[in-house]
């Protein structure tokens, strides 16, 4: 093991069976509630089995993912990401450099987000950037962003419980769906990499929560409270959960944003494939991004100045490109 790291297994993250929140008995929802509380104030990420997001869907995802990334590079290109406003699209390797002080991430990514939400930007209502003839696709990735869109809404209530805060008190500031489904592709290595480069740079997210999907090459890196890093693999039937900036400055960093990347491959790993699917919470961009009251006192006041979600999430991602 190299120095500085901290030993390789899920054990350092927290497995939430997340089944018995939804259970209905106050009892047992509440020891759910305070491991999703220690989980997120000591880690700032953890697994959650019975998620409600069906095996089959998950799968259909990542097999239409492989389907998109095998097309052409000029036909992905064609539906290139253009604007921080949309997000959307096509975003070729090393275009995008989640650590902006190192070279280009060694991956590729297709985007999507909620037609019907009205960006911070003006009153244009996103528009995605789709491949053309894959009717397969576009099903397959619409119908994975919606359900993935219902389990975030009993997550944000499990979550809110665990701030103190009114069941509905997070879902009710995630009204537009506001979310970004991101499909990953991490492709054999070629050639050698440049000083300091990554196939994802370390980075926090910038929302209020991400939900990831893993295959099973590995790769992913948490960085610990004392700034080692261990490994994030893939836990059976989970997912991986974690808290971005805007649950980090809400919380008056009760919630950890917890930095991650995505490290090279070793030996015979360098010339396979790795995918993954992340599926970014972005509160609705009009909201006001305030020290909740039950995360300050006199003792910790507000450590945060306010923002606005939607003017966060572009400033992000303006330094990001």
């Amino acid at each position: 093991m190299p120095p500085g790291d901290a030993p390789s297994t899920p054990a350092n993250i927290p497995i939430v069976d997340f089944s018995r929140f939804l259970s209905g008995n106050p009892t047992i929802r509440w020891a759910v509630v305070q491991e999703i509380f220690q989980a997120c104030h000591e880690v700032g990420f953890l697994y959650i089995k019975h998620h409600g997001i069906p095996a089959d869907m998950i799968e259909q995802a990542f097999n239409q993912s492989r389907l998109f990334f095998e097309l052409p590079l000029d036909e992905k290109q064609n539906i290139a990401w253009s604007s921080e406003h949309s997000n959307s699209g096509y975003i070729g390797i090393e275009r995008e450099s989640l650590d902006n002080a190192q070279p280009g991430d060694l991956k590729e990514a297709f985007n999507i987000g909620n037609e019907s939400v009205v960006t911070a930007s003006g009153p244009s209502p996103k528009v995605n950037r789709w491949p053309t003839g894959q009717p397969m696709f576009y099903q397959t990735i619409s119908d994975f962003f919606e359900i993935c869109s219902a389990a975030v809404e009993q997550i944000l209530r499990a979550f809110a419980c665990a701030l103190s805060l009114p069941a509905d008190y997070l879902v009710e500031r995630h009204q537009t769906h506001d979310y970004t489904l991101r499909l990953l592709h991490y492709p054999p290595l070629t050639k050698p990499s440049l000083s300091g480069q990554l196939r994802a740079g370390s980075h926090s997210d910038y929302g209020s929560l991400t939900l990831l999907f893993q295959d099973n090459m590995g790769g992913l890196e948490v960085q610990t409270a004392n700034g080692h890093w261990m490994t994030a693999p893939t836990v059976p039937d989970a997912i991986l959960i974690n808290t971005g900036d805007l649950m980090e400055r809400w919380s008056n960093n009760v919630f950890r944003s917890t930095k991650h990347r995505v490290k090279l491959p070793e030996a015979a790993q360098t010339q396979q494939h790795r995918y993954s699917i992340a599926f970014f919470c972005q509160p609705d961009a009009d909201t006001d991004i305030v020290c909740l009251p039950s995360c300050q006192s006199d003792q910790n006041p507000p450590q945060y100045a306010p923002v606005k979600s939607g003017d966060y999430l572009l400033g992000r991602l303006r330094a990001t490109y």
